[in-house]
């Protein structure tokens, strides 16, 4: 296998698990017109998807610090599509939320160890991680689309054609596995990365992608069926806005591993929460068309940290990389789901435009706890020669 083949399996594999993300969001407005669901009954199936995901992640991530398993990402590929494809095809309101929450928990178990594998592949690289998380985002940007193409044309009960991506995810999973399997047989797992955790710093982060979750989730959630509302259109209107969401997204994944090529990835982070606070304001009292544009901007400003998050949740826990990476790549990301029923019901007791308005302030929370962190130490790969020249001026240092 090329050496770049892996990290493009995995990026493709990951945008088929989180189609199974975005399209519990893209399934909402169909909920709402084809079972006259409330919003916030509605928003409590992406609840759902995130309750048990929110568990389920850190436990799947101290699983893959104790014991190695590729295995995970083709199981869990599979079992994030079946909830998705099955979940249309019952009108119980109880059986949809289990299909959903089990879909939750396929993308739960993926998440951690891919995140692993991904830092295998990718040797450390910020840029790698990047791409890596593009794939997701990707994912998240062709959801709505896939889900329209689908369910507007037949209906909820059409919901198990949704299972091809998980399929094709699968089968993509399975060559690096194969990979990663010989190299285990070949020698021991690869030690921790050297150097103490940092609780503390680590405990903040993940309150900064708490709410960044927040923020996200919640137009995710809700930005469909309130640019409907602003600009009168139909359900093509609402797509393309969700859409607009996710592909925004794709471009900040990409821009902020390259910006970390260059620049702290604490200060990109900072900046770039500041940023998104303007753009979600935009997206809450901008009239007009011109709350795509705002609608894009927030999606880059919210995923230009999100790779970088991901490295540095690592960076802050060298000895528990599994763990770090089932928090900041998914606990924080599915909590947010959590406060998608008291949006709903703010929004049935007042309007979307009210509901929405307070995620101007959660990129901002995030932002100042980001002003408190550092930017950690990471140990870089060295040819034999520079590992001997650092080995030698550092002998006459005192530790």
């Amino acid at each position: 296998m090329r050496r770049n083949t892996p990290i493009v399996l995995l990026s493709v594999g990951h945008a088929c698990v989180d189609i199974y993300q975005g399209s519990v969001a893209a399934l909402v407005p169909f909920f709402i017109a084809e079972r006259s669901y409330s919003l916030a009954v509605a928003s409590g199936i992406v609840l759902a998807a995130s309750l048990l995901s929110s568990v389920a992640q850190p436990v799947f991530g101290a699983l893959t610090d104790r014991w190695a398993m590729p295995w995970l990402l083709p199981v869990s590929t599979l079992l994030g599509g079946a909830g998705i494809a099955l979940s249309g095809l019952s009108g119980s309101y109880p059986l949809t939320l289990a299909f959903v929450a089990l879909s939750g928990i396929g993308v739960a178990a993926y998440h951690p160890e891919s995140a692993r594998v991904a830092r295998i592949v990718g040797r450390g690289s910020h840029r790698v991680m990047g791409w890596f998380s593009m794939g997701g985002t990707i994912g998240f940007a062709l959801a709505p689309l896939m889900v329209a193409a689908v369910v507007a044309t037949g209906g909820l009960r059409w919901t198990p054609l949704l299972v091809l991506p998980a399929l094709a995810g699968a089968a993509l999973c399975l060559p690096v596995v194969r990979v990663l399997q010989r190299r285990q047989a070949a020698g021991p797992r690869t030690p921790p990365a050297a150097g103490s955790d940092d609780v503390p710093s680590f405990v903040k982060l993940s309150l900064a992608v708490v709410f960044r979750s927040i923020a996200f989730i919640g137009l995710s959630t809700f930005i469909s069926l309130y640019v409907r509302q602003r600009l009168g259109g139909g359900t093509a209107t609402g797509t393309a806005a969700l859409t607009v969401l996710y592909l925004g997204s794709t471009v900040g994944s990409v821009l902020g591993g390259s910006l970390a090529a260059r620049w702290d990835r604490v200060a990109i982070s900072r900046w770039s929460y500041l940023i998104t606070a303007a753009a979600v304001a935009g997206v809450v009292w901008v009239p007009g068309p011109a709350i795509y544009l705002f609608v894009a901007l927030t999606s880059a400003g919210l995923f230009v940290p999100f790779s970088l998050q991901v490295t540095l949740g690592q960076d802050y826990l060298p000895s528990r990389v599994g763990t770090a990476s089932g928090i900041t790549l998914g606990l924080t990301v599915s909590i947010g789901g959590l406060a998608s029923p008291a949006i709903g019901s703010l929004a049935d007791a007042t309007s979307l435009r009210t509901a929405l308005a307070p995620l101007v302030l959660m990129p901002v929370l995030s932002w100042l706890f980001f002003r408190t962190l550092p930017e950690p130490g990471v140990p870089r790969a060295e040819s034999p020669g520079s590992a001997a020249a650092r080995s030698g001026s550092g002998a006459a240092k005192p530790g």
